[in-house]
């Protein structure tokens, strides 16, 4: 298969924020149910000097309220954003970049890298916290 729009490499990725509560009392053994909530932007970045190159960006927001299944009053809430930036190769411009940056399928491309470090990273603190996250997926 040929690749011929140039790919942006992953260059960065980190935890912008993460909260959360969990003051239920639990024996690990309840069931839950839960509701995550996920936003995603991308977009894109040009450096102001030209020796530097473009960049995309994909922001991840997740939120995940918990209850217990037999007691509503039992509630954990979790909320945390990420952000990963790529860096595109020095010889493309912002005229390649940009229409490619508006087709979903490049979105995706970038999402898809992006999103299992996050949710890795929210599955481990939710279980830093006494939550068993386990079930939550990993990928889109």
């Amino acid at each position: 298969m040929e690749v011929t729009s140039p790919r942006p490499k992953l260059v960065s990725f980190r935890a912008t924020s993460f909260h959360g509560e969990n003051n239920a009392v639990s024996t690990g053994q309840e069931p839950w149910n839960i509701e995550l909530a996920q936003t995603m932007e991308v977009g894109t970045g040009t450096p102001q000097n030209e020796s530097l190159p473009l960049q995309a960006f994909v922001k991840i927001g997740l939120i995940a309220k918990a209850s217990k299944t037999d007691d509503k009053t039992q509630v954990a809430e979790f909320k945390a954003n990420y952000e990963a930036k790529f860096e595109f190769p020095l010889n493309v411009t912002e005229e390649v970049v940009i229409p490619l940056i508006k087709k979903e399928l490049f979105q995706y491309i970038l999402v898809a890298q992006a999103f299992p470090l996050a949710m890795t990273h929210f599955r481990r603190e939710m279980q830093s916290m006494g939550f068993d996250a386990r079930n939550l997926p990993l990928g889109l």
